[in-house]
């Protein structure tokens, strides 16, 4: 049997990092596809609150509904600072990932309009609260749950040879 780089423990601060932060997101995802599959089975308004108010509790960045922009303000900033300051150093250091790099990029701009999308999604629920505002939330949670789990396991098998080359993170004077 092989191994994937996951079933290795991490072996430097900057995968452990990495890997935190996007185990984070993993399971802040999966709660979230939790509620949207309760509420596409029609589950009660008020069960879905509920819901809703013990994953704000257990989850510190993460209140669907009340604290959505949060969570997609964490997304975009995680995305943000790789694009600013760990990419350019990869294309530098690394030119044979360029095209993998072009693609988390690309990956980048999709979840971006993605979060934009659930941002809406959850203004029009508190502002409607239909049956089809709650859909619109839930189809557009499953289509980020979808993408970036898909994204963040590339970005881990791509990145961790090259982060474990390096001492510390990039920083944008490096980077540049």
């Amino acid at each position: 049997m092989t191994t994937t780089p996951r079933d290795e423990p991490p072996t430097n601060a900057l995968i452990l990092e990495l890997e935190r932060v996007h185990d984070m997101l993993r399971r802040d995802l999966r709660s979230c596809q939790d509620l949207a599959a309760a509420a596409r089975a029609g589950a009660p308004a008020t069960d879905l609150r509920g819901a809703v108010e013990q994953l704000g509790r257990r989850s510190p960045h993460l209140r669907l509904g009340v604290d959505c922009v949060r969570f997609c303000a964490l997304v975009h900033a995680h995305h943000g600072g790789e694009d600013r300051t760990l990419f350019p150093v990869v294309r530098r250091d690394a030119p044979h990932l360029a095209p993998v790099i072009d693609r988390l990029e690309a990956d980048h701009r999709v979840v971006s309009d993605l979060l934009d999308r659930i941002e809406a999604a959850v203004d029009r629920l508190a502002d409607a609260g239909t049956a089809d505002a709650s859909r619109d939330v839930v189809d557009a949670l499953d289509a980020l749950s979808d993408h970036l789990l898909a994204h963040l396991a590339l970005e881990e098998e791509v990145l961790r040879p090259f982060l474990l080359s390096m001492d510390s993170w990039p920083t944008t004077e490096r980077a540049g």
